[in-house]
């Protein structure tokens, strides 16, 4: 399903790599960024998600968690989120079920993995409404991370 700006955010529950079940409807009232990536311990992933470690005082200050969110077992998300230090949530899709609702998941990756999540990027509002929507077709590109800060810093506090 391809998730369109203005639209409900679809939901998420699934749990973290620190073994807590993860809802966004708990984080109605904060903007949040949700960061879908292929799969941990992998170059551009890990490039992605230290740049989002290394300015999370920038999205801080605009009141917004940043989520990340791969289809790696949480076991896995865990140890990578300790060996790199990420300072912020990391929701395991293992069941490919939240890359499915957001338009995210591969039919086919590399050597033969379906399901596995693209590289994609949305801002939710505090009403949870999506005000950025981006998915990459390419695992080696990055999201437009000026374009979403300009929609983090427009959606309204």
């Amino acid at each position: 399903m391809k998730i369109d700006v203005g639209q409900h955010a679809p939901s998420i529950k699934a749990f973290d790599s620190d073994k807590q079940e993860f809802n966004l409807e708990d984080h109605k009232g904060k903007k949040v960024l949700l960061l879908f990536f292929p799969a941990a311990f992998t170059s551009v992933c890990t490039q992605e998600m230290c740049m989002m470690r290394d300015d999370l005082s920038f999205y801080n200050n605009l009141n917004a968690n940043i989520v990340g969110i791969s289809t790696d077992s949480l076991f896995v998300l865990d140890q990578y989120k300790k060996e790199n230090s990420i300072n912020f949530t990391l929701v395991s899709d293992y069941n490919k079920d939240i890359s499915e609702a957001y338009g995210t998941a591969y039919d086919e990756f590399v050597f033969g993995m379906k399901g596995t999540s693209k590289r994609g990027a949305f801002v939710i509002d505090e009403d949870g409404i999506v005000r950025y929507a981006e998915v990459l077709d390419k695992a080696t590109d990055l999201p437009d991370f000026d374009a979403i800060k300009r929609a983090l810093s427009g959606v309204s506090a």
